[in-house]
């Protein structure tokens, strides 16, 4: 079966960067579409970063773009979120989503998606 799991969550200090890890099996990765999602306490999940197919498409939110950078390995079947500058709203569970389509920013555009990794940013 499908499965998305992700890693790299962890409390850093807000100025510091931490590096998101998203490993994927049981798909043909190279053929989905991949968004990194995240959700705060009481908040909607929200749309954070997504790559096509093929890497050459990225989309960021605005809160986040200059600092996150998403990427992926379609040989090793990850995808990588690169996150500097870190600021204290960035604290939330940060969850992958692969679509076999072109990539999109909503949440019930995807077909699967991770358990999440934390992420806490102190003031």
């Amino acid at each position: 079966q499908v499965q998305l799991v992700e890693s790299g969550g962890g409390l850093v200090q807000a100025g510091g960067s931490l590096r998101l890890s998203c490993a994927a099996s049981g798909l043909t990765f190279s053929t989905y579409g991949v968004g990194w999602f995240r959700q705060a306490p009481g908040k909607e999940r929200e749309f954070v970063a997504g790559i096509s197919r093929n890497g050459i498409v990225k989309y960021y939110a605005d809160s986040v773009k200059g600092r996150f950078t998403i990427s992926r390995d379609n040989a090793k079947a990850t995808v990588s979120l690169q996150m500097n500058s870190l600021k204290p709203e960035d604290t939330a569970v940060y969850y992958c989503a692969a679509r076999l389509n072109p990539i999109a920013t909503m949440v019930g555009e995807y077909d699967y998606w991770g358990q999440g990794t934390q992420v806490t940013v102190s003031s």
